[in-house]
């Protein structure tokens, strides 16, 4: 496929996310009915929509509309000149050049050019402070994509010489002792013998950072009580020898952790009523939420979260602390974790729960922004006196 094609169909994948249908089963449906895509193609035309979704605002204003065609004409208009003409080749499946008069685009202002609806921008500003801008700035981005090592089956030298033996290029990470930077070769990782042998998962650096910092032990008795496919439960694994129960409240999202498990050599227990297996020794609670500091992933998020929504997740969050809070074992710990930006959902939320537990002392906190290069993330750490 030529750039312009490429454009024609996130054009046509756009539209339809624009009409209200999710991101990836659009784009899912698009590559089943064009047989002529190859892999590269189906990527470039993924990462050209998710662009235009991070940078949904500026962009439609860029491009003289908020439409398909409007979102990728300023995603074009966003390159360097010598990079534009190419799709606009002319040729059979290429979009028709920009019309100098009925699609003459602007520059983006305030909420619109920092790519975030309206109403978040305060909310944003007060949680984020003088870091506002420049986190917004590199919201506009693809996230890196970083690796998590198993200690039980390489150390991290080895596991970059043996990534580069598939064609996967990393680095060392300073911020965390099993993180590693993918510099080349990503879309190689899920199909490599490294990935599939366990000795490598993928896991943003945030999210390797926030389990560093817990207290873990060897002989704990853990919960991770919101695991979803149990990506913390198996970084709380590689820390200490514990004894590691998973709980969702859609037992579906845990479908795949007994095989990640299995394969990377560790034993959890799945359990539907994690109050049958209490006292625990710690409880990890990371959180239904916004989802902001993630939103480089998963774009179409921003413009989908509403007051309501937020107002809804921060009454779930109170009560899976609550929930949570009697199944720790005395002098035990909790830890509240959640992928926002935002003080609503992070520190004003643990200490609404230290309010009503007055037998509780928050003992750390922690925010990370992509500014320190991974997701936006949140972690209390509190224990039970």
């Amino acid at each position: 496929m030529t750039p312009g094609a490429r454009a024609s169909a996130a054009i046509e994948v756009l539209d339809k996310v624009l009409a209200g249908a999710a991101v990836e089963q659009v784009l899912t449906t698009w590559a089943r009915g064009a047989r002529y895509a190859g892999s590269s193609d189906r990527a470039e035309i993924r990462d050209i929509v998710f662009q235009c979704l991070r940078c949904r605002s500026s962009y439609a204003a860029l491009g003289g509309g908020l439409t398909g065609r409007g979102l990728v004409l300023g995603f074009v208009g966003s390159l360097p000149e010598d990079q534009r003409p190419a799709f606009f080749g002319g040729g059979p499946h290429d979009p028709a050049a920009p019309d100098p008069v009925d699609e003459v685009g602007r520059a983006p202002i305030g909420a619109e050019g920092h790519d975030i609806p309206d109403w978040l921008e305060e909310p944003l500003r007060q949680s984020l402070g003088a870091d506002f801008d420049p986190v917004m700035q590199a919201m506009k981005d693809r996230a890196p994509v970083y690796l998590r090592i198993n200690p039980a089956k390489a150390l991290r030298v080895e596991a970059i010489e043996l990534l580069a033996g598939e064609g996967i290029t990393a680095k060392l990470c300073t911020q965390t002792p099993l993180a590693l930077e993918v510099t080349g070769g990503e879309r190689k990782i899920k199909a490599s013998k490294a990935f599939a042998s366990g000795l490598v998962e993928l896991q943003d650096l945030s999210s390797q950072a926030i389990v560093a910092a817990l207290p873990l032990q060897d002989g704990m008795r853990v919960l991770d009580h919101c695991a979803g496919g149990g990506g913390k439960t198996l970084a709380m694994a590689g820390q200490a020898r514990l004894k590691l129960f998973a709980h969702d409240i859609a037992p579906r999202r845990m479908a795949d952790l007994p095989a990640r498990a299995a394969r990377a050599g560790v034993k959890v227990a799945l359990t539907e009523r994690p109050e049958a297996s209490a006292p625990y020794d710690l409880v990890m609670v990371d959180a239904p939420c916004s989802g902001s500091g993630s939103w480089r992933r998963d774009p179409d998020g921003k413009w989908q979260l509403t007051p309501e929504r937020l107002a809804e997740l921060t009454c779930i969050q109170a009560e899976i602390l609550d929930r949570v809070a009697p199944m720790v074992a005395a002098g035990g710990w909790l830890a509240y974790a959640t992928c926002s930006f935002l003080q609503a959902e992070n520190q004003a939320q643990a200490a609404a729960f230290l309010g009503r537990h007055p037998d509780w002392v928050l003992k750390k906190s922690l925010s990370l922004t992509p500014l320190s290069h991974g997701d936006g993330f949140f972690l209390a750490l509190v224990r039970r006196s």
